[in-house]
């Protein structure tokens, strides 16, 4: 695992887990992972694999999104008014859907559709995988992503292969990386994309010796 750089990450996986009352031993059997493990990432002292985050977000019924940093709070008016299962107040448009805090985060700190760089809310995980969110329209479950592998990275350890819901499309924008999909192995390059149900178990590494950038969505 590698060292927590944003306790914030593991504050909001705790946050969701208390919120719909998941003991830690209950998720960590849910993830197949063990107690301490889940204990140390929600106390920021390392961060997961992506396909351990992939699990915990999926055991815990959120998005990616989720549980990407906050770098500032939201006013607390937006986030009560906000709130999964509350009551619009009276002046709310009764058609808003309901914001998770990234979203109102989002709302609130932005007022035109353009992210610029240094806005983008950057979560490292372990084995040298970055991510860095490029955009989010409030109630799309859409995580469109700029996805960095460090020379030697993984996105699961172990030789395991990953299954999650939905699907994903990837574009490679510099560098290689090798997708193992199912039985079989595919050597991206520049300019190739890929696209695939995420039901398919699944692993991306780079074995070349420069980093590997790719666009990513993952829907669903």
């Amino acid at each position: 695992m590698a060292r927590g750089e944003d306790p914030q990450v593991g504050e909001r996986i705790r946050a969701e887990r208390t919120k719909r009352g998941i003991s830690v031993r209950s998720l960590a059997r849910s993830v197949e992972v063990s107690v301490s493990l889940i204990s140390q990432i929600e106390t920021g002292k390392c961060q997961p694999s992506v396909s351990t985050l992939l699990a915990i977000t999926t055991a815990l019924g959120v998005s990616i999104q989720d549980v990407f940093p906050l770098t500032d709070a939201p006013p607390a008016g937006l986030l009560t008014a906000a709130a999964p299962g509350a009551e619009c107040p009276a002046s709310a448009p009764p058609s808003l859907p309901a914001l998770t805090p990234a979203e109102a985060l989002t709302a609130v700190r932005r007022s035109s559709p353009v992210f610029r760089a240094d806005e983008r809310e950057v979560l490292r995980l372990d084995s040298g995988v970055t991510w860095e969110r490029l955009g989010h329209v409030p109630g799309v479950q859409v995580d469109f992503m700029l996805v960095t592998y460090a020379p030697g990275a993984t996105s699961s350890g172990a030789g395991l292969l990953m299954q999650h819901a939905g699907a994903e499309y990837a574009y490679l924008l510099e560098g290689e990386l090798i997708l193992t999909l199912g039985d079989e192995e595919q050597h991206l390059t520049v300019g190739q994309s890929v696209s695939f149900a995420s039901s398919t178990p699944h692993r991306y590494r780079n074995d070349a010796p420069r980093p590997a950038v790719a666009v990513c969505l993952l829907s669903g």
